[in-house]
């Protein structure tokens, strides 16, 4: 049945706040909705999490500026969560938070029944991959559906004029080599759930064959000096997709990334918000009958320009590929994930710039830029800075204060607040990065 509903609109950005200076940065740099997790509820334990009056300050802070708030809940629960899962769905309707994200039916019926003024998101982890799933979950309440990651974007848009509800799809991030995440490999290899947010990624491991008659003697799996990361994930890039996404009706582009610093969070933000809102516009020039040709004709030699691309390559990244977006189903479908999807010679993502500080402040008077650093500094450095809104800016270091007004040669320990001679103005938030001084190879979970 056709969805009378179906129409063309803009989809929502929704980026990630693993604490409240992320919440911040992704409010500055153009974030429609974030998501953010409640303690033991959500599947990023490691990540940092919002209750009580926190997760109050972050809703207050986030309406403020007209931007939604959604709470991961999206664990698989047992029998021991049920109690303390009852108070937080309260507590957080009490908040003002404008959805759950859920995955466990039980879950969905409590938070039907404690916060019935909240709406109702349906995990990814739910792996949602068909229409028929889709409306079970929309007749039962919810008013979105986070699709599988093996969902391609032909199928959200089969989906989409199906079922009159919300779709959304992941767009950017880090993948988990399991179907839509649910993965049992760290709670038998070392105790740990991903179902339950504590997952120790064995995915990204080395793995050796050891024969049982010869004790010791190891054969990597593909034959090179680095052995085989035979599980480890490309990320997944959608940028460049942005005009298919469109036609999809997705409602909502979700970035990847709770764990993530807060460099990542702005640079990801600001490129999909300016790339997202000049192909809706180039989208909205033409006639209302979708037509892919006519927008990718205009949208090419914009993306060709524009810097977007070499943005995101300045992040730390496992590489980047598509996922299942241009898929025609799983397994041997044209499109679909194959051995090129995956890094063998490594579990660390690359990068060339560090996470250098974060601009606090700036002082017009005496042409000072206030700064938390990051990451070391020293006269001399050259730095990148991007800004919410603007162009990437650069400057080198000519001067540096402390917050006493001593001067110094470096900067070498994480979190100091100092100031920097800078000729031109820029607004709290602003990002410092610096390329890196030697090759580095860096955990994903420490981006």
């Amino acid at each position: 049945m056709e969805n009378k509903q179906f129409e063309r609109c803009k989809p929502e950005l929704l980026s990630p706040a693993g604490d409240l200076e992320k919440l911040q940065i992704a409010v500055w740099y153009g974030a429609d909705a974030v998501y953010l997790g409640a303690p033991d509820f959500s599947l990023r334990a490691q990540a940092g999490s919002f209750a009580g009056d926190e997760l109050a300050a972050a809703v207050a802070l986030a309406h403020a500026a007209g931007v939604k708030v959604y709470l991961a809940v999206n664990i698989y629960a047992h029998e021991r969560h049920l109690a303390n899962l009852r108070g937080l769905l309260a507590e957080a309707a009490a908040c003002g938070v404008d959805a759950f994200i859920i995955a466990d039916p039980g879950v969905f019926k409590l938070a039907g029944e404690l916060a019935p003024g909240v709406a109702r998101h349906i995990s990814t982890q739910a792996a949602s991959s068909n229409s028929e799933c889709v409306r079970f979950w929309q007749e039962q309440g919810a008013s979105r559906v986070v699709l599988a990651r093996e969902v391609s974007l032909a199928e959200c848009g089969q989906i989409a004029r199906s079922v009159p509800v919300e779709l959304e799809i992941f767009v950017h991030g880090a993948v988990c080599m399991a179907y839509s995440g649910r993965c049992l490999l760290s709670s038998f290899l070392c105790g740990r759930s991903a179902n339950l947010g504590d997952c120790a990624q064995p995915c990204r491991w080395q793995y050796r064959l050891e024969e049982a008659k010869r004790p010791g003697q190891y054969m990597p799996v593909e034959e090179d000096r680095w052995g085989s990361y035979i599980f480890n994930s490309k990320d997944l890039r959608l940028l460049e997709l942005l005009p298919e996404i469109l036609l999809s009706g997705a409602a909502s582009l979700k970035i990847e990334g709770r764990m993530k610093s807060a460099y990542y969070v702005a640079n990801v933000t600001r490129v999909y918000r300016q790339a997202l809102d000049v192909c809706w516009e180039l989208w909205r020039g033409l006639d209302f009958a979708p037509d892919l040709a006519a927008l990718r004709a205009r949208w090419e030699p914009l993306l060709a320009a524009a810097e977007w691309g070499a943005e995101l390559d300045k992040l730390s990244q496992r590489q980047y590929f598509t996922g299942f977006a241009l898929a025609e189903g799983l397994a041997a479908a044209p499109g679909a994930p194959d051995t090129a999807a995956y890094v063998y010679d490594n579990s660390y993502s690359q990068r060339a710039y560090d996470f250098a500080g974060v601009v606090l402040g700036y002082d017009a008077a005496k042409q000072r830029l206030h700064i938390e650093q990051r990451n070391h500094l020293a006269l001399g450095d050259e730095v990148e800075i991007i800004q919410p809104q603007g162009e990437v800016k650069r400057l080198r270091l000519t001067a540096i204060w402390s917050e006493d007004g001593a001067e110094l040669a470096a900067l070498p320990h994480a979190k100091q607040h100092a100031w920097l001679a800078c000729p031109f103005a820029l607004p709290p938030g602003s990002i410092l990065r610096r390329a890196v001084r030697t090759a580095v190879k860096e955990a994903a979970d420490e981006q």
